[in-house]
């Protein structure tokens, strides 16, 4: 979806039709609204980077470095469920953080993890869980701007098995910083991307709600 939003706003920025008072449809009220999200793109394959308009999102979801008090190592990924933050510890009590999005109630998950393996745009297969709620959600869908996993995708493992719970992109940048997903934690793309190069295969992973982690 988002493959044709922006290729709508560049068709709409290119055709005077386009300035005129027509009163646009529905749909394409949505896809202009949708679209506003979006200044540029960033390089990438198989598929460019949509970058977000930041000054449409609260300040404190910007990516940047912060003071970090907590016990976990540096290269340590630590999210807080509550605060919709994301944290990869670095040495000197610092931390990057990442504003997220997170599970609505009753899908949070938290515990101890690590990174079993890493995607680059993934395709997306919906959980039966998923699918037993919403059973017209397709069975597979390709990579792409309009996969639900979004640019990158960290899939988190306890005793070698996948738990289901990624850290992913998103094509919903207003879901940053909100409780709306089927569990998983949520990135802007840009920010997944960074985290991408930053983290390898391994790496530990906290996820905590009301400041604990231990189930």
């Amino acid at each position: 979806m988002i493959r044709r939003l922006l290729l709508g706003a560049a068709l709409c920025a290119s055709l005077t039709a386009c300035q005129t008072a027509q009163q646009p449809a529905p749909i394409e009220a949505a896809a202009t609204e949708d679209a506003a999200w979006y200044i540029g793109s960033m390089p990438d394959k198989p598929f460019d980077v949509p970058l977000v308009d930041r000054s449409r999102m609260d300040a404190k979801y910007a990516r940047q470095t912060v003071n970090y008090e907590g016990p976990e190592k540096p290269g340590s990924i630590v999210v807080d469920i509550d605060d919709r933050m994301l944290y990869l510890v670095q040495p000197d009590k610092k931390a990057i953080r990442y504003g997220v999005g997170v599970g609505k109630q009753g899908f949070s998950w938290k515990g101890v993890a690590s990174v079993g393996r890493k995607g680059v745009w993934p395709s997306w297969r919906p959980t039966k869980t998923m699918k037993g709620i919403n059973p017209d959600l397709p069975e597979h869908r390709e990579a792409g701007l309009d996969n639900p996993l979004g640019a990158r995708a960290l899939y988190l493992y306890q005793n070698g098995a996948d738990i289901l719970f990624r850290i992913h992109g998103t094509n919903e940048p207003w879901s940053i910083g909100e409780q709306l997903s089927s569990g998983c934690v949520r990135m802007l793309n840009e920010d997944v991307v960074d985290l991408y190069e930053r983290v390898p295969v391994g790496t530990t992973v906290y996820v905590k709600r009301n400041g604990r982690y231990r189930v």
